[in-house]
């Protein structure tokens, strides 16, 4: 009988189970080509990312020309960002901060990125109101996030954070308080001068594959690198979000 795997956010521990960059790491390719639709050109203008982890999305950002800072509330994660970076020689300014108090300039970027921050939050407005205030008149911002839906529940606040098998969070990292409509975002984005452009459903080609790879990993058989081209997230344009959903607006 195999061990019961060590489930730890932003571990340092190669052999621990952190879903949330199990999350980072399956959908990066759908972020990235989000990201290159929506803000294609960089051309070396200012961008943030907010929950940026261990450094994917900030990377995604500086492959496209922005330059970029990111934050992360965990001190491990932003160390392990930054060695990411370095080893990529990508010239990112990784620091440690929480999106509730972002440390930065009114008006100081032209793109920001908020990335595993929304489902999470217990104050959203005040993530909202620090996103805004850093946002330049006209500037996007960019999120990914978890929808309010009986899948998105049986997802997240299940097989994710409760079910042994397929376990990959902490207890209490989801609430059902903290996954949010596309409406119910919309209409908190607008309360802080953000008008929502666009919803767009990502998900599993087939949603047994990520169960296949959420069992694997937690045996150990497979690496999290490994997990991406098993569970194949795609974009769906045009659908009603089921469980995660990207979107983006203009300030």
């Amino acid at each position: 009988m195999g061990t019961t795997p060590h489930i730890e956010l932003d571990s340092a521990h190669p052999g621990a189970i952190d879903g949330r960059h199990i999350r980072a790491l399956a959908f990066q390719a759908v972020r990235t080509a989000y990201l290159a639709e929506v803000a294609p050109d960089g051309g070396g203008r200012p961008a943030l990312v907010v929950g940026g982890g261990r450094g994917l999305p900030a990377a995604a950002l500086a492959r496209l020309g922005y330059r970029v800072t990111a934050v992360d509330p965990s001190p491990v994660a932003t160390a392990a960002a930054r060695a990411a970076h370095a080893r990529d020689g990508l010239a990112i300014a990784d620091e440690t901060a929480t999106a509730e108090e972002l440390p930065f300039s009114d008006r100081e970027f032209d793109l920001v990125y908020v990335a595993d921050t929304f489902e999470v939050t217990a104050d959203l407005d005040r993530v909202l109101g620090h996103t805004a205030r850093v946002l330049r008149p006209g500037g996007t911002l960019v999120y990914d996030t978890v929808n309010r839906t009986p899948l998105a529940r049986l997802v997240y606040l299940g097989a994710f954070q409760a079910l042994p098998m397929t376990r990959i969070m902490p207890p209490g990292r989801y609430a059902a308080d903290r996954l949010r409509t596309p409406a119910e975002l919309t209409a908190a984005l607008a309360r802080h001068g953000l008008r929502n452009q666009d919803v767009r459903e990502f998900k599993p080609r087939d949603p047994r594959a990520l169960v296949r790879a959420i069992r694997a990993r937690r045996a150990g058989r497979i690496t999290d690198d490994e997990i991406p081209p098993l569970v194949d997230f795609v974009l769906a344009a045009g659908a009603r979000p089921l469980v995660t959903y990207l979107g983006h607006a203009r300030r």
